[in-house]
């Protein structure tokens, strides 16, 4: 079985704000919250410490992710599972609580915390399904830091890559949904981050920001979790331009697997996952590697339980597990025992050795 690099999985929320018990089997947390009706992807996760495992997944880039939105607070309260806060201190502290429950982890010896291209390397050479799988910490959206000054703080504490901005205005840029340039705090912030090697991860910034990251910072940028806007129309997708100017800056963009990305027209609560399969997947895949001309900048960012579950999946996928189904999808394709080899760990591998601080 191929082992498995997958850039974005949000685990810590699920542990937190969906109250998950991440270290039990996968159809046990499934059991533990099918009562519940507070969300259409109660019992049906598709990610646990166990079924990662058990899919091979070796390495994975997990989130701190809270935002600061207090004008969403008068009118909705506390906003998907508790994800925005009406204070800075407020987003702050759940950033801090999301950190905490990683450090536990790692004391338990679930999960391996990766700090450098050192301890990425070690980890990998290592490997197996017995051991912690490999962490590095990343963040979506940047809001749980309070001040530019304080990216010294959270890189001391293990942060290594960085999105400006979720959904809408954050502190530092506009995010999926609205239209915007990054901030003043956001070009003081991209200094920090260039100064201290924090990678920023372009995939949920505004185009004209997406811009500005690409022109103003220095350091490595890529895309955790995106799709091709050419396939699939909407803001939340990348445009060929946008790809061809990672492309040039030796970045690597992760598939995602939530099926609104997938299958242009897909209506949330509405549509069916009958209506879509990982074949969606694979014609993202290929787009990517066409406009490269190789396949070096394609990896696996599946965001599976980033908010949704089975109801919002392509229906041949279950569990985290599913994701080798795209291995005979690509070969039938035409790509090769080593390229295919690349898009599950190789290209996210090589990009992290020459990022990450040695």
């Amino acid at each position: 079985m191929r082992p498995i690099f997958d850039a974005h999985l949000d685990l810590a929320w699920n542990a937190i704000q969906w109250d998950r018990d991440l270290t039990q089997p996968l159809d046990a947390m499934r059991q533990a919250e099918a009562h519940l009706t507070d969300h259409p992807a109660r019992g049906r996760a598709t990610v646990s410490l166990p079924e990662m495992r058990r899919g091979g997944v070796a390495i994975c880039l997990a989130t701190i992710l809270a935002r600061c939105k207090p004008e969403l607070r008068p009118h909705n309260g506390f906003d998907r599972r508790g994800l925005d806060f009406n204070t800075a201190a407020g987003c702050h502290s759940m950033g801090q609580a999301q950190l905490a429950y990683y450090k536990l982890m790692e004391r338990q010896g679930h999960i391996r915390l990766i700090r450098s291209a050192d301890d990425l390397q070690q980890h990998w050479s290592n490997r197996a399904a017995a051991q912690p799988i490999g962490v590095i910490l990343a963040m979506e959206g940047a809001d749980p830091i309070v001040s530019p000054e304080q990216a010294d703080d959270w890189f001391a504490a293990g942060l290594r890559c960085v999105g400006l901005a979720h959904y809408g205005q954050g502190r530092y840029a506009m995010g999926t949904g609205g239209e915007g340039p990054i901030t003043p705090a956001g070009r003081e912030l991209l200094r920090a981050f260039e100064r201290l090697g924090v990678i920023v991860d372009l995939t949920h910034c505004a185009e004209p920001g997406f811009f500005d990251v690409i022109d103003a910072f220095g350091g490595r940028v890529h895309a955790s979790h995106n799709m091709c806007r050419a396939l699939v129309p909407g803001d939340r997708q990348f445009s060929d331009d946008q790809i061809r100017r990672l492309i040039a800056r030796d970045a690597v963009i992760g598939m995602a697997l939530d099926a609104w990305m997938l299958k242009p027209g897909w209506v949330r609560g509405q549509s069916r996952p009958e209506s879509v399969s990982l074949s969606a997947v694979a014609d993202h895949v290929d787009h990517i590697c066409q406009i490269a001309g190789n396949a070096r900048h394609v990896g696996i960012g599946s965001d599976l339980d980033g908010g949704f579950g089975t109801e919002q999946t392509p229906h041949d996928l279950d569990s985290i597990h599913d994701l080798h189904k795209l291995e005979p999808l690509l070969a039938a394709r035409g790509y090769s025992p080593q390229d295919v080899d690349g898009i599950f760990f190789g290209n996210w591998l090589r990009f992290f050795c020459q990022s990450l601080p040695a």
